[in-house]
């Protein structure tokens, strides 16, 4: 979806939170559109910070350009694994509140 390869909506039932938002925002702006090429992840990385969280990465090939995407995903009470942050190279959306 951030390569424009799929619609945006066909995750908003695996993400919680803003986190639909913030891939939204991003796709408008095709960080991993390319010419030619399909973007590629060259290496993925985990932590769990506490039982029910990860915190990942992975860096991705697009073209020439080598990008950072960070994410996480939380447990849900249905047991379903939803994103609920995701960040790519260091592109954040503007914050819309004051929390």
């Amino acid at each position: 979806m951030l390569s424009g390869q799929r619609p945006v909506h066909s995750m908003l039932r695996h993400t919680a939170g803003r986190a639909y938002d913030e891939l939204a925002w991003l796709a408008e702006r095709g960080p991993l559109r390319t010419r030619g090429t399909r973007p590629v992840v060259r290496d993925v990385g985990y932590e769990v910070p506490r039982p029910g969280a990860i915190e990942a990465f992975a860096r991705i090939g697009a073209g020439d350009q080598l990008r950072a995407m960070a994410f996480r995903l939380e447990k849900g009470h249905d047991l379903r694994w939803r994103c609920t942050a995701v960040e790519l190279g260091g592109a954040r959306m503007p914050r819309t509140d004051d929390n």
